[in-house]
């Protein structure tokens, strides 16, 4: 399959590997694509899975709606299920990155049975990443969520800023380049803010007042990449029962070692914690570990 339909709203995917293969799905970041896991699908489809990877709402031409509240984590964890429909799939091993990583937990606590495992890449749960952000050093990671509140303004500037922006975090020249370019096409820049705009006060109402203080004069500073602080609001937040792998890179700009290690007080299922000597953006710089955690995970 290419593409899948949902709620009038159309998904590019790439599909690869034995259609008879437990299926992988593979969740971007921002302001990733599904490309940002090229370089990990072969070595799944090689160990004989199925690798599907889409662009979610907000990247995807077909898939942009205006309204703020369509990027809301009910609609984001409904497009996976609508994907997994789409393939016929009844159940996958799921992957994350970045706001991928947020849907993933995410998935993982509302839809469990559709789930054989799950891992993610860089992000904290979400209460995790809540706890953490009652210290300054994750504070002054996440002053970009604030900013990126703001309407139209972080659109202008990161047309012209981001793919510097994204270079100085760590990420490839060619990928950077690539996200850069494709961030000034048409409605994408507003889609993949929305999801940071979409979070509502339960989530931001305890970290605003402390974020006020400490954002930066200019976007583009360090820090400018990463994920959200809260997937699902602190009210409905429950334990992961999926068997799941945390890969977290002790070099990671936005998301800082607080948060990784309070995340396996949020799984009840098996769990492993995988710390690289890396930076934010695994599934581009290290493709060999992140496919072998995968690849681990799906196979206990």
């Amino acid at each position: 399959m290419d593409h899948f339909t949902r709620n009038g709203l159309t998904f590019d995917v790439t599909d690869s590997g034995p259609a008879d293969g437990e299926a992988v799905v593979l969740l971007h970041g921002w302001p990733q694509d599904r490309h940002a896991f090229d370089r990990v699908i072969p070595l799944l489809t090689a160990a004989g899975y199925r690798a599907l990877a889409f662009d979610q709402r907000g990247y995807s031409p077909g898939a942009q709606p205006k309204p703020v509240g369509a990027y809301a984590m009910a609609d984001l964890v409904g497009d996976v299920a609508g994907l997994l429909d789409a393939a016929g799939l009844d159940r996958a091993h799921l992957v994350g990155h970045d706001w991928g990583g947020a849907v993933a937990w995410a998935t993982a606590e509302r839809l469990p049975g559709r789930l054989r495992s799950l891992t993610v890449l860089s992000t904290p749960h979400h209460r995790a990443m809540f706890e953490a952000l009652r210290r300054p050093q994750q504070l002054s990671k996440s002053w970009y969520m604030l900013a990126f509140q703001v309407p139209v303004l972080p659109e202008l500037v990161l047309k012209s800023t981001l793919e510097q922006v994204l270079r100085r975090s760590g990420l490839p020249a060619p990928d950077a380049h690539r996200y850069a370019a494709r961030f000034r096409q048409g409605r994408t820049s507003s889609g993949s803010l929305a999801w940071y705009r979409a979070l509502g006060g339960a989530e931001l109402a305890g970290a605003t007042s402390r974020l006020r203080g400490i954002v930066p004069r200019v976007m583009g500073g360090a820090g400018a990449s990463g994920t959200e602080p809260g997937a699902v609001s602190a009210g409905e937040a429950r334990r992961i029962t999926v068997p799941t792998t945390y890969v977290w890179g002790n070099q990671d700009v936005a998301l800082g070692r607080a948060a990784a290690l309070a995340t396996a007080s949020w799984v009840s299922a098996d769990y492993r914690f995988v710390e690289l000597d890396a930076g934010h953006w695994l599934p581009e710089t290290r493709p060999h570990d992140v496919a072998a955690a995968i690849l681990e995970r799906a196979g206990s």
